[in-house]
């Protein structure tokens, strides 16, 4: 039985660490004009500044996710929260694009580990009755940390450069590994002395990778036939894991389990229409607009402001009314804010920007906790572990999935020269397909998240 106090402890480190990495990582959104002037990067090569943590951690999060069942929850968190710290640093250290790139994949190992596990012992602390309230403010720190990023990440590299982002990143590590080693005296491992699935692992991390590498290589040839790898080993991983004896993913719970499926499928769809949106407005607001990155991040902080808020009010509803309507409005919100921004120009004034964003942050509040309480409720004690890791291989596989598709659209519209008053209409045409597009793909999500089922007796 879990005691208040450990149930406190395991809140504040998983509060701590939710907000860590969007708080970077919108920093880094501001900061890109400067860091790829700085190290001479194009357009391409700094969608990879993002894109490279997401490919590593989306790679790693099933695995390890499997093995905290395994080994230990809190095992693999600490381990996590190591190789994130070592990764901050290396980033803040980098001289060159290659080094920094390198520096995000550690990164990215490390978050693959944290978020792999970190769902699964709150979950294991806290009774059922309080699960969407504890998941709604374990998610209000995610973008609380979206919230602050940009104004604060703008003002730290206005003031001391790029690199501070990085270091901040890397004092709140090791404030959460502290926490971790000082106050959480317990260790989570239902499924001790099962197998771990190799060969599922190595067939999902490859067909992964070639998925991202065939995303950002399109049109060309290589591009295609990353996209068929990808697409060959995935059906060679269900395959495998239908039929192994301890598997990495239970295919079975994707067949059986109508509300798990379906909600995975519609976080899915949530991230992969969203993520990319911080990303591509941060070039917009400075090259388009013509900004300074603190002013920049005061525009952009209406949507993650607006998550913060919603979210435990989504969390605390999605306990007592069933989450597949509150997250199927949020859904609907969302759809409404990415078409509004789908049609701005350089001449779009900013409050109009500021609307779409609220609306955005608004309907993703919604959405997030009463779809991650249908997924932790729709499983055994025994899953959460993997139930975890798949809530945060959705999120990682859409966010990659979001990059993908901008870094696509850059190399397309924009392609290897740096964005510029010369190139900035196909940038905003670049833009403009990608929003629209991530429009629709939001009202296929209000479908599939619709389609889940009851969650609540």
């Amino acid at each position: 039985m879990s005691t208040p106090s450990l149930q406190r402890a395991t809140l504040m480190v998983a509060i701590l660490t939710s907000f860590n990495t969007p708080f970077m990582g919108a920093g880094v959104n501001l900061a890109l004009p400067k860091l790829g002037a700085e190290l001479g990067l194009d357009a391409v090569s700094l969608s990879w500044i993002a894109t490279a943590y997401l490919l590593a951690a989306a790679v790693f999060l099933l695995p390890f996710g499997r093995l905290a069942d395994i080994y230990g929850r809190k095992r693999i968190f600490s381990f996590g929260l190591f190789f994130f710290l070592a990764g901050s640093i290396w980033a803040a250290l980098a001289r060159s694009g290659a080094l920094l790139i390198a520096g995000r994949v550690v990164q990215g190992l490390g978050g693959g580990m944290v978020f792999g596990t970190a769902t699964a012992m709150l979950i294991s602390v806290y009774p059922p009755e309080l699960r969407g309230r504890v998941l709604g403010w374990n998610i209000a720190a995610v973008y609380l940390g979206l919230a602050l990023g940009p104004p604060v990440g703008g003002w730290m590299v206005g003031a001391w450069g790029w690199r501070a982002i990085f270091w901040i990143n890397a004092l709140l590590c090791l404030t959460a590994l502290l926490l971790t080693w000082r106050y959480l005296d317990h260790e989570w491992r239902e499924a001790a002395g099962e197998a771990f699935d190799r060969t599922g692992a190595a067939l999902y991390a490859l067909a992964v990778v070639a998925l991202m590498y065939g995303l950002s290589a399109l049109p060309g040839r290589s591009g295609v036939l990353a996209l068929a790898a990808a697409l060959t080993g995935l059906v060679l991983f269900l395959r495998w894991e239908a039929g192994c004896a301890s598997p990495l993913m239970e295919v079975r719970m994707l067949r059986e389990n109508r509300v798990f499926a379906f909600s995975n499928l519609a976080a899915l769809i949530n991230y992969g229409a969203t993520f990319a949106v911080g990303f591509i407005l941060s070039l917009y607001l400075q090259y388009v607009q013509g900004l300074e990155p603190r002013h920049a991040g005061l525009v952009m902080m209406s949507q993650p402001v607006m998550q913060a808020l919603f979210s435990p009010i989504a969390g605390f509803l999605s306990d007592r009314f069933e989450p597949r309507l509150i997250a199927s409005t949020g859904m609907t919100l969302t759809a409404i804010g990415l078409a509004m921004l789908a049609g701005v120009g350089a001449a779009t004034p900013l409050s109009f920007i500021g609307l779409s964003l609220l609306l955005l942050g608004i309907g993703f509040g919604l959405f997030s906790s009463p779809n991650t309480n249908a997924i932790m409720g729709s499983v055994e004690r025994r899953q959460y572990g993997l139930a975890s890791a798949m809530v945060s291989t959705m999120r990682m596989l859409g966010q990659m999935f979001s990059m993908g598709m901008a870094a696509m659209v850059i190399a397309l519209f924009v392609g290897h020269t740096r964005i510029a008053p010369q190139n900035q209409d196909r940038f905003l045409g670049g833009m403009h397909l990608l929003l629209g597009g991530f429009a629709l793909l939001c009202v296929f999500g209000i479908f599939a998240s619709l389609a889940r089922g009851r969650v609540h007796d």
